[in-house]
Order: structure tokens, then C-alpha cells, then sequence
């Protein structure tokens, strides 16, 4: 079996870029196989042999090829003591509720096969219009969801976990289509706190970016 850990992985990716922080959390050096999804390389007969779904992330480890990022994340948690899920049963269903109200709720509207196509039925739908309406709704439940706990530096808990991977992708995406962050302060706090962590910079799109 295998040691090398190999990422199938797309740069702007929210799904991919939570696994490459999980991964660089934990210390886990892996090899980056760029996917681009703006050229058609989900569809190739490589990269669907790898992920029917025509889907990033891929992770290769332990002999394994997993998909979908939450699912991988929990089985980093799992195998590896990550702590990305708290002990106790109440706070392991929170921290879940939280990723899964990024991860389930806003990310795959917004995700761009869905919202393209979208644009593309005509109407007086756009691109940013359509994205930033609905990052901007699903911050709104995000940010009472998160009032609603006890204080503490991240999602929940004090160290970033799995609602955490989940969010800060998020927020960058909430950046780059224009969404104004001042309405939802514990967001932006819990992202700021994750961006000033060296193995969270290390994996932002900017950073891995092929040619970047």
C-alpha cells in the first residue's frame, strides 16, 4: 500500500480548500494533482475514474480514494485524532449542524455548475447577483446559529474544527463576490482568527495557485 498522500484538488475549490486546511492542520505533507475545473478536467476519463461524481476533492490515503470534503474531514478526525469534532455527543451534533449549514446548505447553490446554469435560463438573473444573495442568506441563519452557543475563538471550541474548515472557504468566496461581512461580526472574527494560523494561510487559494 501506498504512503503518498495525493490530493486531486482545484485552487478556487471551497470543497478542496477544506481539505487542504484539514490536511495542513494536521501535518500531512501531500502531493497537489491540479484539477481544472475551468477547462473541463473534472470530465476527463482520468479524473472520473478517480471521482464518478466528476468532483474535487479526491483524496488518495491509506490505500483509500475518498470523496466529498465534509466526509473526508471526518475521516481525518476518525484516523488521525484531529479533533475537528468535539467529544461529547451535543457538541459533535452542533459542530455538524454548523459545517452543515455552509457545506449543505449555502455552498451548493452557490456552487458554479449550479449557478451558471442559473444565469443561463436568461431572466434578470447575474453571476455575482445570484451569489452573493445567497451567501448573504445563508450568513444571516450562520450568524444566529453561532449566537445561539457559548463564546469561544471558533465555531466551537478552541482550537478550529470541522464547522471551521467548512466557513472559511466560505468566507472567501463571500469576499470575492462582493457580500459586505459588517452584518455578520462572529463570522468574520472566527475567519480572521483561522487566517492568522500559518497552516490555514498556507492553504488559500492564493497560495496554492498553480503559476500563482
Amino acid at each position: 500500500m501506498s504512503t503518498k498522500v495525493i490530493l486531486h484538488d482545484y485552487w478556487r475549490s471551497s470543497s478542496a480548500y477544506r481539505v487542504r486546511i484539514g490536511l495542513n492542520l494536521l501535518g500531512i505533507a501531500y502531493q497537489s494533482v491540479p484539477v481544472d475545473l475551468a477547462s473541463g478536467g473534472q470530465k476527463t476519463a482520468a479524473h472520473l475514474a478517480a471521482n464518478p461524481q466528476g468532483l474535487v476533492p479526491v483524496l488518495e490515503i491509506d490505500g483509500l480514494k475518498l470523496t466529498q470534503s465534509v466526509a473526508i474531514l471526518e475521516y481525518l478526525d476518525e484516523t488521525r485524532g484531529a479533533g475537528f469534532l468535539a467529544k461529547d455527543a451535543a457538541g459533535r451534533v452542533r459542530a455538524r449542524a454548523l459545517a452543515h449549514a455552509v457545506a449543505m446548505d449555502i455552498q451548493p447553490v452557490c456552487n458554479l455548475r449550479v449557478a451558471s446554469h442559473a444565469v443561463s435560463l436568461g431572466g434578470r438573473a447575474t453571476m455575482e447577483g445570484w451569489m452573493s444573495h445567497f451567501i448573504a442568506l445563508g450568513f444571516q441563519g450562520l450568524e444566529a446559529m453561532l449566537a445561539e452557543g457559548p463564546e469561544t475563538p471558533f465555531c466551537h471550541g478552541d482550537a478550529p474544527g470541522l464547522a471551521d474548515l467548512c466557513l472559511l472557504p466560505q468566507v472567501y468566496n463571500a469576499r470575492r463576490w462582493g457580500v459586505d461581512l459588517k452584518p455578520y461580526p462572529q463570522i468574520a472574527a472566527i475567519a480572521a482568527r483561522m487566517e492568522a494560523l500559518a497552516p490555514v494561510a498556507a492553504a488559500h487559494p492564493d497560495r496554492v495557485r498553480p503559476g500563482g
